[in-house]
């Protein structure tokens, strides 16, 4: 028997974290899981995380709709700390803050002195999606779904000076994080001399925006601490405080 831990990132549920749950751990729609996730798209028993010989294995109990691991369906996978799982509507990451650095550690991409947690995530490592594992037709049945179609939302009219400082500083906090992944990215389109020693054409319609793993684990990071900050404002008694 082992013990995880599951980040929900996207969904109704986003923002929890379910810590050192014993394994089996079944995920669905039913109460009787151990994580239920409302959507009409995650089956009654949707998936099964269970621990063989020292190792964390993710089933599908055939869903209707599939799982998958950092965007690939499976159907049985053995998980690592940063796994990213959608399920339904629903984004899921398998590891603690903890187990999530150490792996990142082990690979190189962080040093240790990076270590420090932030909402329940390291500050420069967290959630492992392999930028590169996108191909351009997992693009194609995504639902690109715009929640504020007239424009964004107005700030506040009436705020204290404490909460305008507050509300600064969170939006600062996310626009300084944002900006740093943008001034990562790099095109994958090759240069018009690299495209001709290829004997290819420049300026190709498949090129696209590229950053480094340990970048997008930053934007995923970031993801986890916006849905942090949202459930403790609709949940403040439920919620896990970011500065706890």
């Amino acid at each position: 028997m082992a013990e995880i831990t599951i980040q929900i990132v996207e969904g109704l549920e986003r923002g929890r974290t379910y810590e050192r749950l014993d394994t089996p751990v079944t995920i669905g729609r039913e109460e009787d899981n151990s994580i239920q996730l409302n959507d009409e798209r995650v089956s009654r028993f949707h998936s099964k995380i269970q621990d063989d010989s020292g190792h964390v294995i993710l089933t599908d109990l055939d869903s209707t709709n599939g799982t998958r691991v950092n965007g690939r369906p499976v159907q049985l996978r053995v998980l690592q700390p940063g796994d990213q799982l959608s399920i339904g509507r629903c984004l899921l990451i398998f590891g603690s803050p903890e187990e999530i650095t150490a792996r990142l550690e082990d690979d190189g991409l962080i040093s240790q002195q990076a270590t420090t947690p932030v909402i329940g995530l390291a500050a420069d490592a967290t959630l492992n999606l392999v930028p590169e594992q996108s191909q351009a037709s997992s693009f194609d049945d995504q639902e690109l779904i715009n929640l504020f179609p007239g424009g964004p939302p107005q700030l506040p009219e009436t705020l204290t000076g404490l909460q305008q400082a507050q509300l600064s500083d969170l939006i600062s906090f996310a626009h300084d994080r944002i900006a740093s992944i943008l001034s990562a990215a790099r095109s994958s389109e090759p240069t018009d001399q690299e495209a001709i020693e290829a004997g290819t054409s420049p300026g190709g319609d498949d090129a696209a925006m590229v950053v480094r793993n340990d970048v997008w684990q930053r934007l995923l990071e970031l993801e986890m601490q916006l849905a942090v900050y949202l459930r403790s404002i609709a949940e403040p008694d439920q919620a896990r405080s970011p500065a706890d």
